[in-house]
Protein backbone atom coordinates (compact mmCIF):
# COMPACT_ATOMS: atom_id res chain seq x y z
CA UNK A 1 0.00 0.00 0.00
CA UNK A 2 3.01 2.39 1.27
CA UNK A 3 4.73 1.16 -2.04
CA UNK A 4 2.03 2.72 -4.08
CA UNK A 5 2.07 5.51 -2.57
CA UNK A 6 4.92 6.20 -2.50
CA UNK A 7 4.83 5.83 -6.56
CA UNK A 8 2.00 8.05 -7.23
CA UNK A 9 2.63 10.99 -4.72
CA UNK A 10 6.45 10.78 -4.09
CA UNK A 11 8.19 10.72 -0.69
CA UNK A 12 7.28 14.02 0.51
CA UNK A 13 3.15 13.67 -0.98
CA UNK A 14 2.87 10.38 0.96
CA UNK A 15 2.76 11.93 3.86
CA UNK A 16 -0.27 13.29 3.92
CA UNK A 17 -2.58 10.24 3.01
CA UNK A 18 -0.01 8.66 6.01
CA UNK A 19 -0.73 11.27 8.74
CA UNK A 20 -4.56 11.08 7.42
CA UNK A 21 -4.84 7.41 8.66
CA UNK A 22 -3.29 7.56 11.85
CA UNK A 23 -5.05 10.69 12.39
CA UNK A 24 -8.52 9.30 11.34
CA UNK A 25 -7.76 6.17 13.81
CA UNK A 26 -6.77 7.43 16.63
CA UNK A 27 -9.24 11.14 16.25
CA UNK A 28 -12.33 9.77 14.95
CA UNK A 29 -14.75 7.26 17.55
CA UNK A 30 -15.96 5.28 14.42
CA UNK A 31 -12.72 4.34 12.73
CA UNK A 32 -10.63 2.30 15.50
CA UNK A 33 -9.67 -0.35 13.04
CA UNK A 34 -7.46 1.02 10.61
CA UNK A 35 -3.74 -0.02 10.76
CA UNK A 36 -2.05 1.88 12.73
CA UNK A 37 0.67 -0.28 13.93
CA UNK A 38 1.36 -1.94 10.97
CA UNK A 39 1.22 1.52 8.79
CA UNK A 40 3.84 2.82 10.80
CA UNK A 41 6.30 -0.27 11.09
CA UNK A 42 5.86 -0.08 7.45
CA UNK A 43 6.68 3.90 6.77
CA UNK A 44 9.87 3.24 9.12
CA UNK A 45 11.05 -0.30 6.59
CA UNK A 46 10.80 2.69 3.59
CA UNK A 47 12.71 5.28 5.18
CA UNK A 48 15.98 3.07 5.22
CA UNK A 49 18.14 3.47 2.85
CA UNK A 50 17.66 0.00 -0.08
CA UNK A 51 14.05 -0.51 1.09
CA UNK A 52 11.90 0.53 -1.52
CA UNK A 53 12.36 -1.51 -4.70
CA UNK A 54 14.30 -0.76 -7.88
CA UNK A 55 16.63 1.97 -6.26
CA UNK A 56 13.33 4.47 -5.18
CA UNK A 57 13.68 6.91 -3.00
CA UNK A 58 13.20 6.23 0.81
CA UNK A 59 11.32 8.45 2.94
CA UNK A 60 13.18 10.71 5.62
CA UNK A 61 12.95 9.03 8.49
CA UNK A 62 13.14 12.38 10.59
CA UNK A 63 10.02 13.21 8.47
CA UNK A 64 8.36 9.89 9.25
CA UNK A 65 8.55 10.41 12.75
CA UNK A 66 7.39 14.24 13.27
CA UNK A 67 4.08 13.21 11.05
CA UNK A 68 3.18 10.29 12.86
CA UNK A 69 3.77 11.88 16.58
CA UNK A 70 1.53 15.27 15.14
CA UNK A 71 -0.94 12.77 13.98
CA UNK A 72 -0.92 10.44 16.84
CA UNK A 73 -1.44 13.61 19.60
CA UNK A 74 -3.90 15.88 17.20
CA UNK A 75 -5.67 12.71 16.87
CA UNK A 76 -6.38 12.04 20.10
CA UNK A 77 -6.69 15.30 21.40
CA UNK A 78 -9.49 15.76 18.41
CA UNK A 79 -10.97 12.35 20.10
CA UNK A 80 -11.08 14.03 23.22
CA UNK A 81 -12.94 16.85 22.57
CA UNK A 82 -15.41 15.22 20.71
CA UNK A 83 -16.38 13.16 23.75
CA UNK A 84 -16.33 16.65 25.65
CA UNK A 85 -18.67 18.58 23.35
CA UNK A 86 -20.97 15.28 21.68
CA UNK A 87 -19.94 12.65 23.81
CA UNK A 88 -23.12 11.74 25.84
CA UNK A 89 -25.58 12.27 22.54
CA UNK A 90 -22.54 9.78 20.31
CA UNK A 91 -22.88 6.60 22.96
CA UNK A 92 -27.02 6.99 23.42
CA UNK A 93 -27.01 7.17 19.05
CA UNK A 94 -25.53 3.50 19.55
CA UNK A 95 -23.80 4.26 16.03
CA UNK A 96 -20.18 3.04 17.93
CA UNK A 97 -20.66 -0.53 17.14
CA UNK A 98 -17.23 -1.24 18.74
CA UNK A 99 -17.60 0.45 21.63
CA UNK A 100 -19.23 -2.18 23.50
CA UNK A 101 -20.11 -2.77 27.19
CA UNK A 102 -17.68 -5.13 27.06
CA UNK A 103 -14.22 -2.60 25.67
CA UNK A 104 -16.18 0.33 28.53
CA UNK A 105 -15.56 -1.88 31.71
CA UNK A 106 -12.49 -2.77 30.42
CA UNK A 107 -11.55 1.02 30.09
CA UNK A 108 -12.92 1.73 33.36
CA UNK A 109 -10.92 -0.82 35.15
CA UNK A 110 -7.56 0.42 33.25
CA UNK A 111 -8.34 4.08 34.18
CA UNK A 112 -9.15 2.50 37.90
CA UNK A 113 -6.29 1.31 38.01
CA UNK A 114 -3.46 3.31 36.17
CA UNK A 115 -5.32 6.51 36.21
CA UNK A 116 -3.84 8.71 33.36
CA UNK A 117 -1.19 6.00 32.25
CA UNK A 118 -4.17 4.59 30.13
CA UNK A 119 -3.83 6.40 27.30
CA UNK A 120 -0.37 5.92 26.99
CA UNK A 121 -0.84 1.66 27.96
CA UNK A 122 -3.95 1.52 25.31
CA UNK A 123 -1.90 3.19 22.68
CA UNK A 124 -0.50 -0.12 21.71
CA UNK A 125 -4.14 -1.55 21.69
CA UNK A 126 -5.81 -2.01 18.82
CA UNK A 127 -9.70 -0.06 19.53
CA UNK A 128 -8.84 0.42 23.29
CA UNK A 129 -6.21 3.36 21.69
CA UNK A 130 -8.96 4.90 19.88
CA UNK A 131 -11.99 4.63 22.85
CA UNK A 132 -9.29 5.97 25.84
CA UNK A 133 -9.18 9.38 25.00
CA UNK A 134 -13.31 9.40 24.03
CA UNK A 135 -13.29 8.13 27.47
CA UNK A 136 -11.13 10.26 28.85
CA UNK A 137 -13.64 13.12 27.94
CA UNK A 138 -16.43 11.58 29.11
CA UNK A 139 -15.52 11.70 32.25
CA UNK A 140 -13.89 14.83 32.07
CA UNK A 141 -10.53 14.20 32.91
CA UNK A 142 -8.91 17.80 33.12
CA UNK A 143 -7.39 18.55 29.39
CA UNK A 144 -3.61 19.19 30.64
CA UNK A 145 -3.53 16.18 32.44
CA UNK A 146 -4.84 14.45 29.46
CA UNK A 147 -2.32 16.28 27.09
CA UNK A 148 0.64 15.22 29.20
CA UNK A 149 -0.03 11.45 28.91
CA UNK A 150 -1.41 11.97 25.31
CA UNK A 151 2.02 13.24 24.01
CA UNK A 152 4.24 10.67 26.26
CA UNK A 153 2.16 7.91 25.07
CA UNK A 154 1.70 9.19 20.94
CA UNK A 155 5.86 9.66 21.00
CA UNK A 156 6.22 5.98 22.45
CA UNK A 157 3.78 4.46 20.43
CA UNK A 158 5.16 5.94 17.13
CA UNK A 159 8.79 5.60 17.73
CA UNK A 160 8.56 1.63 18.69
CA UNK A 161 6.64 0.76 15.67
CA UNK A 162 8.55 3.31 13.40
CA UNK A 163 12.09 2.52 14.99
CA UNK A 164 11.64 -0.70 14.81
CA UNK A 165 10.58 -0.82 10.76
CA UNK A 166 13.83 1.43 10.72
CA UNK A 167 16.37 -0.46 11.75
CA UNK A 168 15.22 -4.14 11.15
CA UNK A 169 13.36 -3.30 7.91
CA UNK A 170 16.96 -4.37 6.14
CA UNK A 171 17.02 -7.66 7.79
CA UNK A 172 17.09 -10.15 4.73
CA UNK A 173 14.34 -12.56 6.76
CA UNK A 174 11.79 -9.21 7.34
CA UNK A 175 12.29 -8.48 3.79
CA UNK A 176 11.21 -12.06 2.55
CA UNK A 177 8.30 -11.98 4.93
CA UNK A 178 7.01 -8.43 4.85
CA UNK A 179 3.72 -9.44 4.51
CA UNK A 180 3.21 -12.11 7.05
CA UNK A 181 5.38 -9.69 9.46
CA UNK A 182 2.95 -6.95 9.07
CA UNK A 183 -0.36 -9.64 9.33
CA UNK A 184 1.82 -10.44 12.09
CA UNK A 185 1.98 -6.95 13.77
CA UNK A 186 -1.78 -6.77 13.47
CA UNK A 187 -2.48 -9.84 14.75
CA UNK A 188 -0.41 -9.48 18.06
CA UNK A 189 -1.65 -6.09 18.50
CA UNK A 190 -5.32 -6.99 18.50
CA UNK A 191 -4.63 -10.26 20.91
CA UNK A 192 -5.39 -8.09 24.10
CA UNK A 193 -8.80 -6.90 22.55
CA UNK A 194 -9.80 -11.02 20.85
CA UNK A 195 -8.91 -12.11 24.76
CA UNK A 196 -11.25 -9.47 26.58
CA UNK A 197 -13.87 -10.40 24.45
CA UNK A 198 -13.60 -14.37 24.87
CA UNK A 199 -13.43 -13.86 28.95
CA UNK A 200 -16.17 -11.33 28.25
CA UNK A 201 -18.38 -14.05 26.47
CA UNK A 202 -16.91 -16.40 29.27
CA UNK A 203 -17.90 -14.67 32.15
CA UNK A 204 -21.33 -13.80 30.43
CA UNK A 205 -21.61 -17.35 30.42
CA UNK A 206 -21.20 -18.16 34.07
CA UNK A 207 -23.09 -16.19 35.38
CA UNK A 208 -26.11 -16.46 33.39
Amino acid sequence: MILGWIAVLGPIGVFTPLFLVVFIETGVVFFPFLPGDSLIFAAGVFSAEGNIPDGGQNLNIFMTLIVFYAAAILGNTSNYWIARLFGDKIVRSGKIKGFTPERIAKLDSFFEKYGGSTIIITRFMPFFRTFAPFVSGLGAMKFGKFTIFNIIGGVAWVSVFALLGYFFGGVPFVQQHFSLIVIGIILVSVLPAIIGVIKAILNKRKNG
